[in-house]
């Protein structure tokens, strides 16, 4: 595993703090995602759950992030709304946060034990999708 990275990026943790308190409204909207690209800018989004399945904030947030075109994301949290503070991706977000930004750190933890590890810490073992496609030519 690598070593946790030392510096958490508090401005990003704040804006995904912001969305969850003043956008999550009612059980649709549960969760908030911020994300830092490359050239700096705060790409921000929300989960839009369903009964059927429904993507989390992160994934709404690659999504929004490309939208903007921002391709390239170098750090990526979600809050909880209702002050449950940060909360780690869950199986599908990593797995997913690994093939499109392979060097993302990911924050983590709370309080004090609040750190930016990198995505591949987060699932270790990974199957990567890429190594396992054919090539094109």
């Amino acid at each position: 595993m690598t070593a946790p990275t030392t510096h958490v990026d508090h401005e990003l943790v704040e804006a995904a703090t912001h969305v969850a308190r003043t956008r999550c409204r009612g059980d649709n909207h549960t969760v908030a995602a911020a994300a830092r690209a490359r050239d700096g800018r705060i790409v921000t989004a929300v989960n839009a759950y369903h009964f059927t399945g429904g993507p989390c904030a992160e994934l709404v947030l690659i999504g929004a992030a490309a939208a903007q075109g921002a391709y390239e994301l170098e750090t990526i949290v979600a809050v909880g709304d209702r002050d449950r503070g940060v909360l780690p991706p869950c199986g599908r977000c990593r797995q997913v946060l690994l093939d499109y930004f392979p060097g993302i750190e990911v924050v983590v933890g709370t309080g004090d034990r609040m750190r930016a590890v990198p995505v591949h810490d987060l699932l270790p073992e990974t199957y990567v999708w890429a190594d396992h496609q054919l090539d094109g030519g």
